[in-house]
């Protein structure tokens, strides 16, 4: 338990306090964040704001996870070190926040709101999802348990549904993808993807722990968790969640930098990595529904406007319906943070709810 306050601690120190360092470097850089000229015209304003903050994020995780096991190593000599599970979920993150900002920084280095093409951040997310997925499939523990599984999961293992090596490594491209594409669509408002990360994040946390008090190694019972390294997925869940809340200080509306899709793309794909990871692939639609639901208003969108060239919303993904309705842009971001907390705690109770029914 201490190692999950030290990690979220340290995350949030080190993304409070190196975020106005970045905003800085950032600003006399010029790398400002270009504007959709379609969107809300209250979004103007905020031309040229610093944007790429996503680094601060994957510094702070790496700092908080880092300190956390040296804490560790000093208090306890042969304790805790840094798992496969633990280290395979950050080098996800970090994978997928370079294919972020390589497509942030040509799109400042061309002054325009695209950057990398569809084909070429597509290769980027496949290429990491497939080393993500090959490398999560070895590892093995003592009890033959290796970070991710072939299986289908909900709050565990689905034994009947198994996608084989090959279809692992499609299932973890399309998750991955589908992941960092909707917490990237999220990232429209000031603070609303960083503040529905952090609950997301929170929520892991819990489940993480969980399933490390719920051992079947330590303790057997009806309700016991086969999942590698659940302790450390805690510290990894518990410092993203610190470095989205220290962001989240220069983050949230008036914006002072934005986190671009190194953060965003980094974010979903630690989301997707630690549904892997501890057997909850299906619950995380649940709790990360407000990505969900983002993703879909842009499917949905699409699909109608190509077959009734008419439009589903004013403008997608669908915060920005709201806005061109008439709310307020705090208005928008307070409600979407309260649907996500929502979606947070129904997700933690259903995983609450299928280890008690198994218990008792």
């Amino acid at each position: 338990m201490k190692g999950i306050l030290i990690a979220a601690a340290v995350a949030l120190l080190v993304s409070i306090m190196f975020t106005p360092y970045l905003i800085r470097v950032f600003s006399r850089q010029g790398f400002g964040q270009e504007i959709r000229e379609e969107g809300p015209q209250g979004h103007q304003a905020k031309r040229g704001t610093p944007t790429m903050g996503g680094v601060a994020i994957l510094v702070a995780m790496w700092c908080g996870y880092a300190v956390t096991h040296l804490v560790n190593a000093m208090s306890t000599p042969g304790g805790e070190t840094p798992t496969a599970s633990g280290l395979l979920v950050l080098l996800l993150a970090t994978g997928l926040g370079i294919v972020g900002f390589m497509d942030d920084f040509i799109k400042i280095r061309r002054q325009r709101n695209l950057g990398l093409n569809k084909t070429a951040k597509m290769i980027g997310q496949l290429v990491v999802a497939i080393v993500f997925a090959v490398l999560a499939l070895q590892f093995p523990d003592e009890r033959e348990i290796t970070p991710a599984s072939e299986n289908l999961s909900f709050v565990r293992d689905i034994s009947v549904i198994s996608f084989g090596l090959v279809g692992f490594v499609v299932f973890c491209y399309l998750l991955v993808s589908a992941w960092s594409n909707a917490v990237n669509f999220t990232d429209g408002l000031d603070g609303l993807a960083g503040g529905s990360s952090a609950m997301v994040f929170g929520t892991y946390v819990v489940i993480t722990f969980w399933q490390f008090r719920y051992d079947c190694a330590t303790s057997p019972s009806g309700g016991c968790y086969d999942v590698r390294d659940p302790l450390d997925l805690a510290v990894v869940a518990a410092a993203a969640m610190g470095g989205c809340i220290g962001f989240l200080w220069w983050n949230a509306a008036p914006a002072k930098i934005f986190m671009g899709d190194t953060g965003s793309l980094a974010l979903g794909g630690l989301v997707a990595g630690l549904s892997m990871t501890t057997s909850t692939e299906l619950l995380m639609i649940v709790i990360g529904g407000i990505f969900v639901v983002e993703m879909i208003s842009v499917v949905l969108q699409i699909a109608v406007f190509r077959t009734t060239r008419r439009r589903l919303f004013r403008m997608a993904p669908f915060h920005h319906h709201f806005e061109l309705a008439g709310w307020a842009e705090t208005t928008v971001i307070i409600r979407f943070w309260l649907l996500a907390g929502v979606c947070a705690m129904f997700g933690l109770g259903l995983f609450y709810s299928e280890w008690l029914a198994l218990e008792n």
